[in-house]
């Protein structure tokens, strides 16, 4: 491990175990239902003022595929209740109804809340499995990580700028996050925790989605061809310790290529999440990762 690496993970560590800014809600947590009430006004403020993210929808789509993806509805999550992954899919339905069609113009940005809306049971959103607070439970409108993670992806594969995006803060099943390869999540909260994009092809995109009995099925369509080919690539993957806490840190780089070959390589995202599941001896020697063991550094 490298010295910036080593320096990067304690970072992180030390910021995730004695956070150095708590916020509101968690030094007031008899008023966090009105601070997040008064954070989503904000926001909902915010995107009402912001031209750059006033979309329009078409129902007539563009010709030239720039990316696509399928991932299946139903996955068996440890004793996960089966009647949540049916109602997943009914949000993720609800929720498609409204990012279907969706155009964003060259330097236009998506905004996941902004273009679903309150996924609310007044919006026809059903109880859904949900991460917060570490924590999996049971939340109206539960489920939509997988439909901002399936975009996220496909973000990934266009000339765009990833404006906003978070990696989950747990991981608590072994290969939980494979329906993506590289831990591309993106977690979403409404209306703090969003997804954004701009859209930095020269033509304006255009999202298309489906879903069949199956899979979660996409494309981002445009007017115009990708002016190359765009690859996804992980870096510095690895399991860290610090006393009875495990944590999994990886770097996602985009790798821009042409006929010339490699023309660019930047960082997208880091990831940096618990582990809530056991990790083995076995577990890291069978899939070759690297583990660093930090529980006697002074600084974790």
């Amino acid at each position: 491990m490298n010295d910036y690496l080593e320096k990067e993970i304690i970072r992180l560590v030390n910021n995730y175990e004695t956070p150095r800014r708590i916020s509101f809600s968690g030094k007031y947590p008899a008023f966090k239902k009105q601070i997040v009430f008064l954070h989503c006004l904000f926001k909902s403020i915010q995107y009402f003022f912001d031209p750059r993210i006033k979309l329009k929808r078409s129902n007539n789509f563009f010709n030239y595929i720039l990316a696509s993806h399928q991932a299946v509805l139903r996955r068996a999550y440890g004793n996960s209740d089966l009647v949540l992954q049916e109602n997943k899919i009914i949000n993720l339905k609800k929720a498609i109804e409204k990012i279907n069609g969706v155009v964003v113009g060259p330097g236009k940005v998506f905004s996941f809340w902004n273009t679903i809306g309150s996924p609310a049971d007044k919006n026809g959103y059903v109880s859904g499995r949900f991460f917060i607070n570490g924590k999996v439970e049971e939340e109206t409108g539960g489920g939509l990580c997988q439909l901002s993670t399936f975009l996220f992806w496909m973000f990934l594969h266009i000339p765009a700028k990833i404006l906003e995006r978070h990696n989950h803060s747990i991981d608590d099943f072994p290969g939980s996050g494979n329906n993506l390869p590289f831990r591309c999540g993106a977690a979403v909260l409404y209306n703090s925790v969003d997804l954004k994009i701009r859209n930095d092809h020269k033509y304006p995109i255009q999202l298309k989605l489906w879903v069949t009995e199956n899979d979660l099925n996409g494309q981002i369509v445009s007017l115009g061809e990708m002016p190359g080919k765009i690859n996804i690539v992980e870096d510095n993957h690895c399991f860290i310790k610090t006393g009875d806490k495990i944590y999994q840190y990886s770097e996602i780089y985009r790798e821009i290529i042409n006929n010339s070959g490699l023309i660019k390589k930047e960082r997208t995202a880091t990831n940096f999440t618990q582990v809530l599941y056991k990790v083995t001896d076995g577990f890291i020697k069978e899939n070759n990762f690297e583990y660093y063991d930090f529980s006697s550094m002074p600084d974790c």
